[in-house]
């Protein structure tokens, strides 16, 4: 992972967001030698979103079963039944 100075950031943003955007690889920003946030394409960012929702949801899913919060395929197609109408 490429890694820049916020300064540098300040100055050469544009060819930092050149090389992001050739390279897909994700930029460590520092501040005062610490980490302050990552760079990263959109496109990329987009996907990582879809995939935590993807997650998210799979963990309720996951949580309502051991809640014993489910339904049965009949009880399940009687609701969406209701629904549809």
């Amino acid at each position: 992972m490429k890694v820049e100075l916020v300064t540098t950031l300040k100055r050469q943003a544009t060819k930092i967001l050149q090389d992001l955007h050739t390279s897909k690889e994700p930029v460590l920003i520092t501040e005062h030698g610490q980490p302050s946030a990552y760079l990263v394409d959109v496109d990329d960012y987009e996907m990582m979103q879809k995939r935590m929702s993807i997650l998210e949801g799979i963990a309720k899913g996951e949580q309502a079963i051991r809640n014993d919060d489910v339904l049965t395929n009949l009880q399940a197609k009687e609701k969406m039944d209701k629904w549809l109408k």
